[in-house]
This record gives C-alpha cells, sequence and structure tokens, in this order.
C-alpha cells in the first residue's frame, strides 16, 4: 500500500501560526492553529519574540501529525506577516524583538530614507512603491538612529517567514514577494534595489539572497527534523509573504481578477502581467509567486472593523437603554437587508483610523453623510456595509489608471461569509464574486501551492489556482448599477470636500478626556 502524500503549508501571521496538509487535489487534509501573543511595550510599538513563531510552527505540526498520521510530507512552502525585521548577528542569534508590520514608530526614519535618495519620485522610480511606515527599511534605519549597540551587531535582515526557514533548514534566503515589502526592492526588476540599501544605511551583505517564490531555498535539517517532527531532507521553497500568497490560494492569478479580503481592514489586489507604474504611489505594486506575474493591491484601513465599531456603539446604547448588551453580526446584517440599495440615499464614510488608499490621510474621520428623519437603523447598517464596498471602489479607480479591470472577484475575509455583503460587492463593481475553500486557510492555502509548484505537483501558477474550488457564486443585478454609480459618484466627492475639515477635527483642542 502506498504512502498517502501531501504538500505541507506554514503561515507565521500576527497573532497564531497555521499549518495545513493538502493533497494533489486541493483539499485540505488537516490543519491547526496554534497562537502566540504580541508585545506592545510602547504606545505605537507591536514586536514579537520570533522563538515564539519557532514554538507556533512547532505545535501546529505537531498538531497535524495527530490529525492525520502516516501522510508522507513531499515539501513545504512557508508564508508569514511580512515587512518585519529579525534582527541577527554574526552567530546568527536574535539581537532584539522582532519589529512587526503594524508598528509606527519610524515615520522619522521613513521620511529621511526618502529625501536621502532624491525625493518620492526617485523612491518610485527605484522601487515602484513608497517607504511606507509598515516597511522594513524604516525600522533598520530606526534601529540605526535609536538602538546604535543592536545596529552595531546586526549582520543579518530576516523577514517572519524567512526566520522560520533558517530554523528549518540552516539558510539565510528570502522570496520576491516578501522581499518586495521590505521597501528595498526593484520590484520592476525583481531584485534588490543598491541605491535604497545605501540610504537605509546597511551593507546589502544584511540582506539575504532573494530567488523566484517557487524555487527550492533548501531542505530539512537534521536538527529541524528532531525540533519539528519532520523527515530530514524535505525540500523548503521560498514561498509568499501572506498579502500576496493568499490570492493565488483565492485562484486569482489573471490580470483582471479581482481578490477582495474583508476583515478588520480592506483590502482589493490583483495580479500584474507587468510592473506598471503605481500612480502617485498610492497603491503597492510587489512581485507575484509567479514568475511571470505582478500584484497590486490597495488597503483601506477600515472594513470588517467598521461593522464591530458600530456593533459595539449599539450594544452600549441598547444597554444603557436596559436592552441587550450584545449584537450578533448576522442580525445586524440581516436588519440591513431590509434597506434597498443606497440606503435610501444616506452614505457612510468608513475612515474611522485614519486612512492608507486611496488616501494617506491619517487625519481623515468617519461619518454617516445624508441622515434625515425617515432613516431608520436598517438603513445606517445597509450604509456601513456599502461604505467599505465603496471605499475598495474607490481603491479600483486607481487600478483603472493601470489598466486593471474587473472581470469577477474572489472574496475572502470574514466579510465574504455575510451573502448580502458578497451581493452588495457583485452589485456595486457589475460582475461576478465568488468564495473559494481554500481562502479561509490564509497563506497557509497559498504556501502549500508554491511548494507543489516548486516540486512540479503543478507545472505552474495557473495551474495551482485552477484547484482552487468556488464554494459561493453571486451574481451582479444589473437594474441596480445605475444607482450604485450614482452612489459612488457622490462617495468619491466627500474625502476632497471634507479633507480640511478632518484636519480641522484633528486639532488637539477637541481631544479632551471623558467627564
Amino acid at each position: 500500500m502506498m504512502a498517502r502524500t501531501a504538500l505541507l503549508g506554514v503561515d507565521i501571521g500576527t497573532s497564531s501560526c497555521k499549518a495545513l496538509l493538502l493533497d494533489a487535489e486541493g483539499t485540505v487534509l488537516a490543519s491547526e492553529t496554534v497562537a502566540y501573543p504580541v508585545s506592545t511595550p510602547r504606545p505605537f510599538w507591536s514586536e514579537q519574540d520570533p522563538q515564539s513563531w519557532i514554538e507556533g510552527a512547532r505545535k501546529a505540526i505537531a498538531g497535524l501529525r495527530a490529525k492525520a498520521p502516516g501522510i508522507e510530507i513531499l515539501a513545504i512552502g512557508l508564508s508569514g506577516q511580512m515587512h518585519g525585521l529579525t534582527p541577527l548577528d554574526d552567530a546568527l542569534e536574535v539581537i532584539r524583538p522582532a519589529i512587526l508590520w503594524n508598528d509606527q514608530r519610524n515615520a522619522a526614519e521613513c521620511a529621511e530614507i526618502t529625501a536621502a535618495i532624491g525625493g518620492e519620485a526617485a523612491m518610485l522610480a527605484a522601487t515602484n512603491n513608497r517607504m511606507l511606515i509598515g516597511y522594513t527599511g524604516g525600522k533598520i534605519a530606526w534601529m540605526r538612529a535609536h538602538e546604535p549597540e543592536n545596529f552595531a551587531r546586526l549582520r543579518h535582515c530576516l523577514n517572519p517567514k524567512d526566520y522560520l526557514r533558517y530554523r528549518m533548514t540552516g539558510t539565510l534566503a528570502t522570496e520576491v514577494s516578501d522581499a518586495s515589502g521590505t521597501g528595498m526592492f526593484d520590484v520592476a526588476a525583481r531584485k534588490w534595489s543598491d541605491a535604497v540599501i545605501e540610504a537605509v544605511g546597511i551593507d546589502r551583505a544584511a540582506l539575504p539572497d532573494c530567488a523566484e517564490s517557487h524555487i527550492v531555498t533548501g531542505h530539512v535539517g537534521a536538527e529541524a527534523a528532531a525540533l519539528f517532527g519532520l523527515a530530514e531532507g524535505i525540500p523548503v521553497v521560498g514561498g509568499g509573504g501572506d498579502a500576496v500568497v493568499q490570492t493565488l490560494g483565492s485562484g486569482v492569478i489573471d490580470p483582471g481578477d479581482l481578490q477582495t479580503t474583508i476583515g478588520t481592514a480592506g483590502i482589493l489586489a490583483s495580479s500584474l502581467d507587468r510592473a506598471a507604474p503605481n500612480p502617485e504611489g498610492r497603491l503597492q505594486v510587489f512581485c507575484n509567486v509567479a514568475p511571470d506575474r505582478w500584484h497590486c493591491m490597495g488597503v483601506s484601513l477600515n472594513a470588517g472593523g467598521a461593522l464591530s465599531w458600530f456593533r459595539t456603539l449599539a450594544a452600549n446604547l441598547g444597554h444603557a437603554e436596559g436592552g441587550a448588551a450584545e449584537l450578533d453580526f448576522a442580525a445586524l446584517v440581516e436588519k440591513a437587508a431590509r434597506s434597498p440599495a443606497g440606503a435610501r440615499g444616506l452614505l457612510f464614510l468608513p475612515y474611522l483610523n485614519g486612512e492608507r488608499c486611496p488616501h494617506p490621510d491619517p487625519e481623515a474621520r468617519g461619518g454617516f453623510v445624508g441622515l434625515t428623519w425617515r432613516h431608520r437603523d436598517a438603513d445606517l447598517v445597509r450604509a456601513l456595509l456599502e461604505g467599505v464596498v465603496l471605499s475598495l471602489r474607490d481603491i479600483h479607480a486607481l487600478m483603472e489608471q493601470m489598466g486593471i479591470a474587473r472581470n469577477r472577484i474572489r472574496a475572502s475575509g470574514g466579510g465574504a461569509r455575510s451573502a448580502l455583503w458578497r451581493q452588495i460587492q457583485a452589485d456595486m463593481f457589475g460582475c461576478e464574486v465568488a468564495t473559494t475553500e481554500g481562502a479561509s486557510e490564509g497563506g497557509a492555502y497559498g504556501a502549500a501551492l508554491v511548494a507543489g509548484i516548486g516540486i512540479g505537483v503543478w507545472p505552474d501558477a495557473a495551474s495551482a489556482a485552477a484547484v482552487c474550488r468556488p464554494a459561493t457564486r453571486d451574481l451582479p443585478d444589473p437594474s441596480l448599477l445605475p444607482v450604485y454609480d450614482k452612489l459612488f459618484g457622490l462617495y468619491q466627492g466627500l474625502y476632497p470636500a471634507l479633507e480640511t475639515t478632518f484636519a480641522g477635527l484633528s486639532d488637539p483642542i477637541f481631544d479632551q478626556p471623558e467627564a
């Protein structure tokens, strides 16, 4: 009897490690998630002990072994949170806790790097991206300015998943999608940018060799085999940064196909067949996990988080009046279904936490616009759901400048579980919206697909994407397109009209403690 075989995908997330076993038909045989903490030692700081990733991966793989014993692992693909800095010394020991993607301490250093290279236009010419606060380059510069003793010991800089690769294989390596998110990578040429590296102030030798995502970068060593419960010699491929590789896990590889993710934040992403210029640097253009593709995405800071805010607000009001202390998300969305498209002429701006794309403005504010006496709670919830999708369509307006169509959408994230929210996407974008079985597994699913490409289970990314089976399918209602086109035009006019007001409302004079 032949042993069953599978591909192992491991995703080093911000709050947990997820591992899964995937067969050649794209079926998940088993999955396991292990949580670990994030440290916030100061306001706006976000750090993590890299050892927690190793322990998380060890426990998750052990859980898979218990759930699916006797399966031979053919190859391993790695995914993980992007932009993080894991600093190592010359003995390859961790110098300090890793600085994560959502850490906000390095605005001044990002500005200094941009100035050092010759300004924003020069940065876009070098990398096709701005040096955003979340990117790795600014974290390195911060370490140089604020922790000179630690910086003097710095010999190697790894992203989170690549530190797991080192612990599994002994190899210092990365791949093109995660390298793109460092802010130091020339995504058009698919290589490190010497000019930006010099502006950051480190030696090129501190950055790992970079391969295409499907290339085998090492093999499980003897010590790692004992630690992780794996067979020695299993090939480990490059993998991918989570925001990039999970698009492949949703079956998105062809230009014109879009992926929406409605989680706490909102993401609109697409594949490109060329490294198209990034309009004003307001989008993020990275290398795709397919060697002949690039990845374009825009991130709105407020999506499902806006619904969570409204739920808490409504629950607190109800509790104060003697009502229910909790409101179910499904009940809220069901209520929204009683309101017609356009919410009776009510718009919601979802900028509750500032905004990143298409308006990089930390002072942007949220709000309901158009309230009248006739509006009811159902209209407010409907307007909120529509406002989140309007923000995604606003991102797509930037993508249209790059020639990105909207042929179909693959929806993911918690918002994709709502049939109404999916239908609003279909009606607002005017195209089919589908979910796939693997999308809920996040980056681990895409990483396993990339592992399969690397060892020839699938000949290319398009073939791997084809195993992503649709789970739901929603078609647009053509009669609603005029309603949503009109609504979108009004929505687009709100930010320019209110930008000065937002800045004024951010004056510290209004930031007084509660009475």
